[in-house]
């Protein structure tokens, strides 16, 4: 697999007719992808739990700041719910990151949650746990099956938009309009 046929640094956007419910209108934010497989982050699905939730798991004091303990931690996809995964930018120093490109990364040590406790936020951060995999030309397979569309992540999208409005700004930064596309999946 090279560079123009790899989906990293790119959203994976559910077709309004997937109804697995692991991925029922999901964006997903694909940090790797070769021929051995991909992995992805699911973007839009929030949790009940809360990052101060995390940290005192974690047994981590944290300031009294709700801007940081409200955050919700995210449902990153099906696969290892109890391994936690940040989408970060800036890059930054971390102990355990896959630098995705120039600005993003995907951290998966305790040091940056740790530091996040003690206020020291990157600028921009996606905490989720477990994550969305595919194993080697699975997801080329449900692509050509017409499961998923795909194009190049936003930033904005990730970190800024409301969690609700993400699949269709995600859809719409490709120019495509779900509410106009059928559910209905066939071939001619």
């Amino acid at each position: 697999m090279n560079e123009a046929t790899s989906l990293m640094n790119h959203f994976l956007i559910a077709m309004p007719a997937l109804d697995d419910p692991n991925f029922f209108h999901t964006v997903t934010y694909i940090f790797q992808h070769d021929e051995r497989g991909a992995m992805g982050i699911v973007i839009n699905r929030e949790t009940d739990v809360s990052l101060g939730e995390v940290f005192s798991q974690l047994g981590f004091e944290w300031p009294d700041d709700n801007r940081i303990t409200d955050r919700r931690v995210f449902l990153g996809g099906p696969v290892d719910n109890e391994r936690g995964f940040i989408i970060h930018s800036p890059v930054g120093e971390w102990d355990s990151s896959f630098k995705v490109t120039d600005d993003l990364a995907v951290t998966t040590s305790k040091d940056m949650l740790l530091a996040m406790s003690e206020n020291h936020m990157p600028d921009r951060v996606l905490v989720a746990l477990g994550y969305a995999g595919w194993g080697a030309g699975q997801l080329e397979n449900e692509m050509m099956a017409n499961a998923w569309m795909s194009g190049p992540a936003d930033l904005d999208i990730i970190f800024d938009l409301p969690v609700d409005e993400r699949w269709q700004a995600a859809a719409t930064h490709l120019g495509v309009d779900l509410s106009r596309l059928s559910n209905d999946i066939g071939h001619a």
